[in-house]
């Protein structure tokens, strides 16, 4: 597990949304930043990327998924299933020490390093430190509200940082409307 942050991403409705905390952690008890994003869109806004672990090796992860994403014009699973493929069986790579979680309009994986390319049953996923706390609440806010997907993202990672020290509550939330 990546003590550095949490990324949460709904699908529901009309939207899927992902957010990120903006907490940076060196070690296991100093906050060098309150700000940061973990998040942003790839192929003209199409696609969601939020990134947990080391920050420089995140940045190399979303350069590499950025070019395969582009390589397979969008194709959102060919393009997770040729980084996870790359960031396994690279001897540079591998050592990078981060977790992704993509999404567009109709698909969503969490990319690891291992080679695992998990798309969620229900639309929802969370990484990070209180990746576990945001998908709870994310699971329990889409199943008894009519929240939107950013509504949800929202108050999921709100919810956990109130539970995690390696996440805050600056929240950066990106959508993408379906």
């Amino acid at each position: 597990m990546f003590q550095a942050t949490t990324i949460v991403a709904v699908r529901k409705g009309n939207q899927t949304a992902i957010a990120g905390d903006g907490q940076v952690t060196m070690g296991q008890n100093t906050v060098m930043k309150h700000h940061a994003n973990k998040i942003k869109k790839l192929y003209d806004g199409n696609v969601v990327v939020g990134f947990a672990g080391a920050v420089a090796d995140a940045f190399t992860l979303f350069a590499k998924f950025e070019e395969k994403l582009k390589q397979a014009n969008g194709n959102l699973t060919k393009a997770a299933v040729e980084v996870a493929r790359e960031w396994r069986t690279d001897r540079v790579l591998r050592k990078l020490e981060a977790l992704l979680l993509v999404a567009d309009r109709e698909k969503m994986f969490i990319i690891s390093g291992t080679g695992e390319v998990i798309e969620p049953d229900d639309g929802i996923a969370a990484i990070g430190s209180g990746g576990s706390y945001a998908m709870a609440a994310a699971r329990a806010l889409a199943r008894h509200t009519q929240m939107s997907a950013a509504e949800i993202v929202q108050e999921a990672l709100m919810i956990a940082s109130e539970i995690c020290v390696y996440t805050n509550s600056e929240i950066t939330v990106q959508v993408i409307d379906h």
